[in-house]
């Protein structure tokens, strides 16, 4: 019977599956589990699943000879050591497509947040420091006319494209290739830094998106102009984003994810005018179990000698 290591707690209707093909070794702490323990669970393991806060790097390959598939719970898989595992035979998958909808929707809640300050008044309501309604108060902006700039358009990004309608906005957007996104208007980065009232940030994590949110990025956007990013951490400089934000360089940010998770730069910290929320993009009960499960069907599928339904390599 095969050997599987789960590196974090799966719904049990997805365990179940693994459990009536392999034997299954369970990893059952809350956090990452740690990089010398990896090694020595996935030793002996013809398949590991895992999450995208675990570093399946050449180290973890190397320790175990008999893989034959890694399973990723996430749309991205920088955590993965993809051209090494490819030279390992190692299949390596995602889970895409089954988040799409509850991502795109996530941004917009995040759009919705950070243009109305509700975060900011909530903070204020619990502080005991709200004196009552005054027609001036804590003022934000509206949507309907705005332009939204996409920093790429997969999947996510289409689908947050298409719900803009709903909210009166206009769509840029900005890619590498000629894509047919309707209704919208592509564009270079820099100007649509420069005209866009919502920048929202789609990419993923490569070396050249690392920090392509940066200080020189910043200063070209609006004062009136809003961050988001529901995308990878690293792809906005977080020291600079403080700083942008603290000169009034733009009106407002909402992250859902950092460079260096789960700690956030200690200069967002004090801001009043960035929402933060702890990568919660994916976070339905729905979404979540259909992530885990697409990311069981590969492993049965590679193990059974099948083609895996979503493979990166």
């Amino acid at each position: 019977m095969a050997a599987i290591l789960v590196t974090r707690k799966l719904p049990s209707s997805v365990l179940g599956k693994l459990h009536a093909v392999a034997d299954v070794d369970l990893y059952s702490g809350d956090a990452a589990i740690p990089p010398a323990e990896l090694r020595a669970r996935v030793a002996d393991k013809d398949a590991l699943v895992c999450l995208l806060t675990d570093a399946v790097d050449r180290g973890a390959i190397d320790a175990a000879p008999k893989l034959k598939i890694v399973a990723n719970v996430a749309i991205g898989y920088n955590n993965i050591d993809i051209a090494y595992a490819k030279s390992r035979g190692i299949v390596v998958t995602n889970t895409p497509d089954v988040l799409t909808e509850s991502v795109a929707d996530f941004t917009w809640a995040l759009i919705l947040a950070i243009t109305r300050r509700l975060s900011e008044g909530e903070r204020l309501v619990r502080r005991g420091e709200w004196k009552g309604w005054a027609l001036d108060f804590m003022l934000g902006s509206e949507l309907r006319g705005k332009q939204l700039g996409l920093v790429g358009v997969g999947r996510i990004g289409r689908a947050v494209a298409g719900r803009a309608p709903a909210f009166g906005m206009q769509v840029a957007y900005t890619s590498r290739r000629a894509l047919d996104v309707p209704g919208a208007e592509p564009m270079s980065l820099d100007r649509l830094l420069l005209t866009s009232d919502v920048v929202s940030l789609h990419v993923p994590l490569t070396p050249e998106t690392h920090h392509l949110i940066d200080k020189r990025a910043l200063t070209r956007m609006k004062r009136s102009a809003y961050l988001v990013n529901t995308a990878r951490g690293p792809v906005v400089d977080e020291e600079a984003l403080a700083w942008a934000l603290r000169q009034h360089l733009l009106a407002g940010a909402a992250l859902d994810v950092y460079e260096n998770e789960p700690l956030v730069h200690p200069d967002l910290l004090g801001v009043e005018n960035v929402l933060l929320v702890p990568h919660l993009a994916s976070g339905t009960t729905e979404t979540r179990t259909a992530m885990a499960d697409l990311a069981v069907e590969n492993v049965m599928a590679v193990l059974a000698g099948r083609p895996p339904l979503t493979p990166v390599i």
